[in-house]
């Protein structure tokens, strides 16, 4: 739990679960909305999992400040699991395990690709969060001399999406490199002990390892990150709308908040990820743009559309061209976010 002083927990999320009962502008035809009576309001559900990672400095606003579980009231248990990367909320989201996780954009789009019924709700952020790492005292300055190296990247997620294109645009493919498949924090940990020659990395723990490690950034190219996505089950989309939109009001109240302070926002993460405040402060500041429309739509599909065919060619979607298409097109829930900002 952090140690910075809680503010007063505003009722945001709250009115605007209950402006959805006056105007019905909930996603899910079948969706039971809140009876929020003149006591305490009664949810369609008694227990709701959402993720938390520190790559998604959003939701350590949410869980610091206690927005849902004040927004819900005693009736709802929320239940926070941590999503270590992408794909471990993935997993989560796929297994039944969180209601409510975020991802990647690219993340979220190979999912549902390959068959998990997620669609975003929210938009948390479009981050500068991945690039190519080598270590301090490496020889390796371009991606043109990553030919026959050893690259440790979590498949199905940001970086590694990152690292084929990174690797396109100096002419190589997977076929050319080696890659281990690690999760983000165990990639660091073999760059700096030498058993990889390079890492596909990812926030905060890029950033650490440049300033406690001395690490190199060898490739950057912000149009190859993704937005930070925040999906939901289809289940509980239909199925518990009244409390998605509680979740998305905290998000847009969360943003706010953030934006207004970003050295608080910085300790929650340098405190989350057990990071030098300083590194915590470069990510949050040069590298975490918070200040986006939190409304999923045109903008992030033409980011996935550009990354659909390294998807596709990357040969880990079974259903290939066509089932990367139809995720495209069903991937988006925008209703949540535009209650939510007032749209």
């Amino acid at each position: 739990m952090s140690t910075l002083i809680r503010r007063t927990v505003p009722t945001l999320a709250l009115v605007g679960a209950m402006a959805m009962v006056a105007t019905g502008c909930v996603a899910g035809e079948n969706a039971p909305a809140p009876a929020a009576a003149s006591g305490e309001a009664e949810w369609s559900t008694d227990t709701v999992t959402v993720d938390w990672a520190t790559y998604n400095p959003l939701s350590l606003v949410v869980r610091d400040q206690g927005l849902i579980e004040a927004a819900l009231g005693d009736g709802v248990e929320v239940e926070w699991v941590q999503s270590a990367g992408s794909n471990k909320a993935n997993e989560l989201l796929r297994s039944g395990s969180a209601d409510v996780a975020s991802t990647a954009g690219s993340a979220a789009l190979f999912a549902r690709a390959n068959g998990s019924p997620i669609k975003v709700i929210d938009i948390y952020s479009q981050p500068e969060w991945s690039a190519l790492v080598v270590g301090a005292d490496s020889e390796i300055t371009s991606v043109e001399q990553l030919e026959g190296a050893s690259i440790a990247a979590t498949k199905g997620t940001d970086p590694y999406f990152f690292l084929l294109q990174a690797l396109e645009t100096a002419g190589l493919s997977l076929d050319d490199v080696e890659v281990q498949n690690l999760q983000h924090a165990d990639g660091r940990a073999a760059l700096e002990g030498g058993s990889v020659d390079a890492w596909a990395g990812l926030d905060p723990i890029m950033a650490a390892a440049e300033v406690e490690s001395g690490a190199q950034l060898i490739y950057r190219n912000v149009d190859f990150n993704t937005y930070g996505f925040l999906n939901a089950t289809e289940d509980f989309i239909e199925n518990h709308a009244d409390v998605a939109q509680v979740i998305v009001d905290a998000y847009e109240e969360a943003r706010a908040w953030a934006l207004e302070n970003p050295e608080e926002t910085a300790a929650l993460l340098a405190e989350a990820a057990g990071i030098d405040p300083v590194v915590a402060a470069t990510v949050i500041e040069e590298r975490s743009n918070l200040d986006v429309s939190g409304v999923p739509g045109a903008d992030q599909l033409a980011v996935l559309e550009k990354i659909a065919p390294v998807i596709v060619e990357s040969g880990d979607v079974a259903g290939g061209q066509e089932a990367v298409d139809a995720a495209l097109e069903s991937i988006i829930e925008d209703s949540f976010a535009k209650q939510a900002t007032g749209q």
